[in-house]
């Protein structure tokens, strides 16, 4: 990822969501219930390296 200082302006706003997109982001992220990081690593614990890359590239290809 780019630093804030490289980024273009487009870069920056979907890195930075805006004011409204942040303020949603914060409410959908904060009134979850149970250890999000518990359970990441429950369903990630089968992932290797491989997996990953092979997810990013689907992703870039669609």
């Amino acid at each position: 990822m780019s630093s804030i200082e490289t980024m273009s302006d487009e870069q920056f706003e979907r890195h930075a969501l805006g004011v409204d997109g942040l303020a949603r982001f914060l409410r959908l992220h904060r009134s979850g219930a149970g250890d999000y990081t518990k359970n990441r690593m429950q369903w990630q614990k089968d992932l290797t390296i491989q997996d990953v890359l092979d997810s990013i590239n689907q992703r870039r290809h669609r």
